[in-house]
């Protein structure tokens, strides 16, 4: 669902999806091909929230802020399922892992991982390409090029999805019973494999 609040109306670019279940409200501005997933909440209340081109946020995610705040999810970030990114700022191409709990002011570079279930207090700022894990979060060691690809990888699947959500994605009765010629799961995906080599 999508909601003004006190004039400011979401703007979605029509290449990105927002799942009917997520609530997108205030001033929020989505770009190109993003995926918001359902439950997930971005709520542009009290300050300015913009994702830049690629961004994902998943199931169950929340963003928010303090009041007056600005925050930007830069190009290809990645938020994983139930994360919280309260007031902080994300670069270009990181990963929030699942659960995760990102506060006010903090900087996280571009290309970091941040590990599932980890707190990252208020005001740290961490630099580029740093794997950072724990409560409170610390960065353990840099990102390496495997690492960087496997998460790129990752963040394409969620990039190609709008376009599946737009062509594909429909409310339906269920099935009673399973069909006789159910299409396999290798007929429609690739593995992350696959996408990590180009094919």
């Amino acid at each position: 669902m999508i909601y003004s609040f006190k004039g400011h109306i979401p703007v979605v670019d029509p290449t990105s999806f927002v799942h009917p279940l997520a609530a997108v409200t205030g001033n929020v501005i989505i770009g190109k091909d993003c995926y918001i997933g359902p439950g997930a909440a971005i709520r542009g209340d009290w300050g300015e929230i913009i994702l830049e081109d690629g961004v994902n946020v998943q199931e169950n995610c929340t963003v928010h802020m303090f009041p007056g705040k600005s925050i930007v999810l830069k190009k290809g970030a990645h938020v994983g399922h139930g994360a919280v990114i309260h007031g902080a700022n994300l670069g270009e191409n990181c990963l929030i892992g699942m659960n995760s709990v990102i506060m006010d002011d903090a900087e996280i570079g571009d290309e970091c991982i941040v590990g599932a279930m980890s707190f990252v207090p208020a005001e740290t700022v961490f630099p580029k390409r740093k794997l950072i894990v724990g409560n409170p979060a610390k960065a353990i060691k840099d990102v390496s090029e495997e690492m960087i690809a496997w998460k790129t990888a990752g963040t394409k699947l969620y990039q190609q999805l709008p376009a599946d959500c737009h062509e594909t994605l429909r409310e339906v009765e269920p099935l009673r019973k399973l069909p006789e010629n159910r299409p396999t799961q290798e007929d429609f995906y690739k593995t992350l494999e696959e996408i990590k080599r180009g094919e």
